[in-house]
């Protein structure tokens, strides 16, 4: 996505704390650019059902929000469709694994590392089932740098980001981690909303799937990893 209309750099819209106790990441359009297979197994599952296949363009709307959601606000699938909808998209994806066509972004890995190796705590709150997370971040060597992995559960019973940000919060603090100065990354709408339920401030990224009116409320967006990493280590 370009914010480059609305921010010109990544200049806070809010005062900045520049020592975080606790970050949270989003996963895909903030750590992973993971669209390219998204969107193929959509349009393969969409198929399958039935269904009008939009475009990749159109397809990437539905690259963030919780899935089940997607097909029932952009594919109008009732709740039974969507459930069965979501069987075959999860089928095709443990058939090739959850990272087939996924990368990392450039920069992201240097960076979670630094931020490990500076003690910072991280957590990973996505609303990718969770049993597709972890083995994503172990594929790319990145999982042991996160003192919490937290994603949707498989039945879909936690999938709104609030809510796992709330599991992601809950965990920390189990672990004793002071989550009293936390910030969430992320690149949709759906995650500056899923922070400001619990008042952490977030960090829209402008690599990731969002559009421009998605920024909101956040407290900065960044276009790259050397700001996004300014912004969080000073």
């Amino acid at each position: 996505m370009t914010f480059s209309e609305t921010l010109d750099s990544a200049e806070p819209r809010q005062p900045i704390a520049r020592t975080w106790s606790c970050i949270l990441f989003d996963l895909d359009g903030t750590i992973t650019d993971s669209a390219p297979g998204i969107i193929h197994r959509l349009a393969l599952t969409l198929e399958e059902m039935g269904a009008p296949v939009p475009t990749q363009a159109e397809l990437l709307r539905w690259v963030g929000p919780p899935i089940l959601d997607s097909f029932r606000d952009f594919a109008g699938f009732t709740p039974e469709q969507s459930l069965a909808a979501l069987d075959v998209y999860r089928r095709l994806v443990a058939e090739v694994g959850p990272y087939n066509e996924s990368a990392v972004y450039p920069g992201m890995a240097g960076l979670v590392e630094r931020l490990h190796g500076l003690g910072i705590p991280l957590a990973v709150s996505s609303s990718k089932p969770e049993s597709q997370v972890v083995p994503i971040l172990e594929h790319f060597g990145l999982a042991s740098f996160f003192t919490v992995i937290c994603g949707a559960s498989d039945d879909e019973t936690r999938s709104a980001k609030a809510d796992v940000v709330a599991e992601a919060l809950r965990r920390l603090h189990e672990l004793g981690v002071d989550t009293s100065r936390t910030v969430l990354v992320g690149d949709r709408i759906h995650d500056v909303e899923g922070a400001a339920a619990h008042g952490i401030p977030a960090i829209v990224v402008e690599w990731g799937y969002g559009s421009p009116a998605e920024a909101g409320d956040a407290m900065a967006v960044v276009h790259s990893t050397d700001q996004l990493a300014s912004l969080l280590v000073g």
